[in-house]
């Protein structure tokens, strides 16, 4: 039998606990705060938790967790503005290295 690892295993155990916890809700505000939430206080070092929402051209904060964050995000500047610009995925290993980073 192949033995999973255990960050695999923690990210399965959080996934299926995300599952139960939303399954009741379809308000996506809803199920972000819960998911926001659960992940902020379960993984250990995450300093800020959440979503920025992309309304009308622009990035909005959404449900987060953490310290106060930016309202609204600089057009084409950052890491979640490079997602979007590529249409991809972006994994940095240390957010302030990461070209124009926007620290509220």
């Amino acid at each position: 039998m192949e033995k999973i690892s255990p960050k695999l295993s923690k990210y399965k155990r959080l996934y299926h606990q995300l599952e139960k916890l939303t399954a009741p809700v379809k308000d996506p505000t809803s199920r972000m705060a819960t998911l926001t939430a659960l992940l902020h206080h379960k993984m250990k070092g995450f300093f800020w938790t959440g979503f920025y929402l992309l309304q009308t051209g622009e990035l909005l904060v959404g449900p987060y967790q953490g310290p106060v964050a930016c309202l609204q995000l600089k057009k084409d500047t950052g890491v979640c503005w490079a997602g979007i610009n590529t249409r991809a995925t972006v994994i940095v290993d240390d957010v302030d290295t990461f070209p124009g980073h926007i620290a509220c």
